[in-house]
């Protein structure tokens, strides 16, 4: 009788160490005699010693930062670059089965992902369209991963670096092209001077008494200061009328 109850109480204590919890952000592998059997959802399991065994993976996503790695643009330009990567893991058999280490090997296939990518653009283009460039290398490193149970939500490139003597060349295409614009600007702003400056002329000399009153106006305007000298020609038409009135008076 008491060797009944011991081989009870033996078998209870068995029974409660078997038991396994599995939180709601993992899951469970179960192996039967070193035999993967199936993936055991969230709740508790009873996982017999000696002949099972159960190892849990995190299926939340991750975020992995990339090493700064050296790369060469299609244009010959060095660079180091930078990204961050964010998977998670959508079948966590082919996960723990597939690859010996998946999230290493996530991180090394990113590495190679983005030196081979950044090889195929220019530096412009990496500079402008980081977006499209970043969802290239995402879209490669996704389908890579598949077969390991691995889906790559998004890659994030941080920073692109240039050599000193690269942003000095920078600095001086950017400066010489402000240059150029600015001379595009006088230039065309002179073009509209002109243009305004021969119209008016045109419109004044079809408009009689014009020119006076824009005389008038700009003798006012400089006798408002008493330091000025002014100097004072009078039309033609002014000269013709007095000489005109000087000839009848003769007669």
């Amino acid at each position: 009788m008491e060797g009944l109850v011991t081989l009870i109480i033996l078998f209870v204590i068995i029974a409660i160490s078997s038991i396994r919890q599995i939180d709601q952000y993992e899951r469970g592998i179960l192996f039967r005699r070193g035999k993967y059997t199936k993936v055991l959802e969230p709740g508790w399991h009873i996982i017999w010693p000696i002949f099972e065994s159960c190892k849990k993976i995190d299926i939340r996503t991750r975020a992995v930062d990339v090493p700064e790695q050296v790369a060469i643009t299609s244009d010959n330009v060095s660079i180091k670059i930078n990204a961050v990567l964010y998977y998670k893991v959508f079948d966590a058999g082919k996960a723990l089965c597939e690859v010996e280490n998946f999230n290493y090997a996530v991180g090394q296939l990113a590495q190679t992902t983005m030196r081979n990518v950044v090889g195929t653009v220019t530096l412009d283009q990496l500079l402008t369209d980081r977006e499209k460039i970043s969802a290239k290398i995402c879209e490669i490193i996704d389908k890579a991963t598949d077969p390991w149970g691995v889906k790559v939500e998004n890659v994030e490139l941080k920073d692109i670096a240039l050599s000193q003597e690269m942003q000095r060349v920078m600095a001086k295409v950017a400066e010489a092209e402000r240059e150029k614009n600015a001379v595009i600007t006088k230039a065309e702003g002179e073009v509209e001077a002109a243009k305004n400056l021969a119209e008016a002329a045109n419109l004044m000399g079809n408009t009689p008494g014009a020119l006076h009153l824009r005389t008038l106006a700009t003798i006012n305007d400089l006798s408002s200061d008493q330091s000025n000298t002014v100097v004072f020609a009078l039309p033609v038409e002014v000269l013709r009328a007095l000489e005109g009135m000087s000839s009848k008076k003769d007669k």
